[in-house]
Parts: structure tokens; C-alpha cells; sequence
């Protein structure tokens, strides 16, 4: 019946998509909060906000797509339900199994999707938002300073105020610098700066002709005034960089040979998104089953508190791994496994009758004596 298929496969995609739409514009509400918040704080560079949402919502995906696929399904199979097509279906022999085509026709692809996203497409989105930072951070200009107003530094280190600056940002002119740290106030003032760099991440801002005064913050006499020549001054770095041996973004080839347990519990972690994504897809379809008049939202609930669940547990069960609590040999298949085993049965046994309602089959009928 492809006509059927190809109606099937329509209402499953149609509702999968919408419900997509809808997560993907709350999670980018989320994680355009969290990229903003850390461009006020200097720790992305203004000029990559957009390139750094696009990435971070890469990063995301992974967890995104489960949930929509999963609520998608519980909305086209319910309305199934709801508009009595199902039960239409179901008297001319066409059940759960049947509908299992056009059902991998959707559902194939978008855990193939999740993947590729939790085993490639992530790690490479962390990797290149730490390398397009680190390049960032080696001009003032694109980190946040501007000239004539004052920008906090990163981490609450301070405030800066530069009173003009060149077009590539290294060479700046009436500085004014405020820290706060330890219980004492440190104020330095500069007639002229530049920026120069040490290493991988490290700025240093080097000022001519000016004056530093320190003290107490509160009460206190124990004030120092200095004027200098030439001063270099370490500036807080964008983010916290890791160093090359993070595992959330190692390759898949350099977590097979890296023999720590974080790398192990990271391998298991990105394989374990696509397969949780087919166990909720699987559950979709028996929970997506109700009465005409039945609600239609309490099995959506019933599905999302499974997705919560089982997430949950899949970030636990991988710290626990990392940190040597959970024996390596149990990864993360005691959870897989187990719901993937209660889905394929839940979708197996979807639709059949009772034994105690099945019409009980009738022996040779005797001779009448």
C-alpha cells in the first residue's frame, strides 16, 4: 500500500517537523541567553555572536532532536487516534506492525542525524568556538573594548575605559583601568597602551606614562601612588580555555587510543544519543494510544518524563564512569540496552488483545446422538 505509506509517512513527518520548530526556538532562546551573557562579559568576542550561536546550537542538536521526534510521534499517532483513523486501519488488519515502514522511513533518518551530531558535528563545533575565541582574543577591538565607554573585564576582573583606539586594536590611548581584588583597589591610568601576546591565549597590555595607585577598599590609610614608564598588565582571558587533551572535543579516532576513563565515558556518552533517540521513538507509537475522547496531553507528558528520565540518567551514568564509580565494562549499556529491549517490546505487543478477550478457538464439533 504505498498510498498509505506515503499518507503515513506525511502526518509522522508534518508533526515531527512542528514539534522540531517549536523546541528549536525555545533552545535557541536558551542558548542565545547564554551567548549573550557571555559576550557582556567579555568572554566571546562581539563580532562572533552569531557564528558562536550557530555552533553552540550544533552542540545541542544531540539532545534536541530526541525530544522533538519523540513528541512529534505522540501527536501524529494520537491524532490517529483522536479522528477514529486508527481504529479504521486496525479492522481491515493494518496494525502497529504494518505502519513500522513508513515509520523507519522517518525515524531512520533523524537518528542517523543525532549521529552524526553527537559523534562529529559537536566536537567540531566545541573545537572551532574555542579556536575562533582564542584568534578573536588577539585583538581588543573584537573583544569587547570599545573607544569612549567602559567594558567590564571577563570574569569580573575589572573595568576599562579607552579613550581611542587604532583600527586593528593594538595601540590605545587614554586608558583608565579599575580592579578589585584580595580587599584593595588597584587604579591605573595611562597616556598610551599597546597589546601585544605571549603564548597561545595570553594578552598582555603594555602602558606608557602613567599612574597606579593602590589601597584598601574599605577603611584604611595604606595607599600607595606610583607613576611609571612603562607597565605590562596581564588581562583576563576571554574563557577558560582547556587544554588539547579535553575529551569533548577529541575526535572519535583519538578517543579509541586515548586509555583514560574520561575519554572512554565520552565515547560511550555520544554513542548512547542516537540509540536512547530510537528507544523514545519506538515508545512513541504504544504510548501514542488512547480513546476518541480520551486526553491527549497526559501521554505527552507521560513520554517527556521518560525523555527527562533517561537523560538524566545517561549524564550520570557518564560522570560516574569518569570518575571511576561505575565499572568500565557496564558503560552506558546498563541503560541503553534494557529501554531499548522495553521499547521493541512495548511496539511489539501494541495492538494485540488481551489472552483473556481472544475468542477461544472452538474443537470438532461432536455427532448429535
Amino acid at each position: 500500500m504505498p498510498r498509505l505509506d506515503r499518507y503515513l509517512l506525511r502526518e509522522f513527518g508534518q508533526a515531527t517537523l512542528a514539534a522540531l520548530v517549536v523546541l528549536l526556538l525555545v533552545s535557541l532562546g536558551g542558548v542565545f541567553a547564554d551567548v549573550l551573557g557571555d559576550v557582556a562579559r567579555g568572554r566571546v568576542p562581539a563580532g562572533m555572536m552569531l557564528a558562536q550561536l550557530g555552533l553552540e546550537l550544533i552542540r545541542y542538536l544531540p539532545l534536541v532532536l530526541p525530544l522533538g521526534l519523540m513528541i512529534g510521534l505522540l501527536l501524529a499517532v494520537g491524532r490517529l487516534y483522536r479522528d477514529a483513523e486508527m481504529p479504521v486501519l486496525s479492522s481491515i488488519g493494518i496494525g502497529p506492525r504494518r505502519i513500522l515502514r513508513p515509520f523507519l522511513m522517518l525515524v531512520l533518518p533523524v537518528v542517523a542525524i543525532i549521529g552524526l551530531c553527537s559523534l562529529w558535528f559537536g566536537p567540531w563545533a566545541k573545537r572551532t568556538s574555542e579556536e575562533m575565541i582564542i584568534a578573536g582574543s588577539r585583538s581588543l577591538l573584537v573583544a569587547g573594548l570599545e573607544p569612549g565607554r567602559f567594558t567590564e573585564l571577563p570574569g569580573g576582573g575589572g573595568v576599562v575605559y579607552v579613550g581611542s583606539m587604532s583600527n586593528d586594536g593594538r595601540q590605545l590611548s587614554r586608558i583608565f583601568v579599575y580592579k578589585q581584588e584580595h580587599g584593595r583597589i588597584d587604579v591605573t591610568t595611562a597616556r598610551s597602551g599597546t597589546l601585544s601576546f605571549a603564548g597561545r591565549s595570553d594578552r598582555y597590555l603594555t602602558l606608557q606614562d602613567g599612574f597606579r595607585v593602590e589601597g584598601p577598599e574599605a577603611e584604611g590609610r595604606d595607599y600607595r601612588l606610583m607613576r611609571y614608564v612603562s607597565n605590562a598588565m596581564l588581562m583576563p582571558k576571554t574563557q577558560e580555555h582547556r587544554d588539547g587533551e579535553d575529551t569533548q572535543t577529541m575526535t572519535l579516532r583519538e578517543l579509541f587510543k586515548d586509555p583514560r576513563r574520561e575519554a572512554t565515558a565520552q565515547l560511550h556518552y555520544r554513542l548512547a544519543s542516537p540509540l536512547l533517540a530510537l528507544a523514545f521513538a519506538l515508545m512513541a507509537v504504544p504510548l501514542a494510544r488512547s480513546s476518541p475522547r480520551q486526553a491527549r496531553y497526559g501521554r505527552i507528558l507521560i513520554g517527556f518524563l521518560a525523555y527527562l528520565i533517561g537523560t538524566n540518567l545517561m549524564v550520570l551514568g557518564t560522570d560516574r564512569l569518569a570518575t571511576g564509580k561505575l565499572p568500565m565494562v557496564l558503560g552506558l549499556w546498563w541503560l541503553e540496552l534494557p529501554l531499548l529491549a522495553v521499547a521493541i517490546w512495548m511496539y511489539l505487543r501494541d495492538g494485540r488483545m488481551p489472552r483473556a478477550l481472544r475468542p477461544a478457538r472452538s474443537g470438532p464439533a461432536k455427532e448429535a446422538r
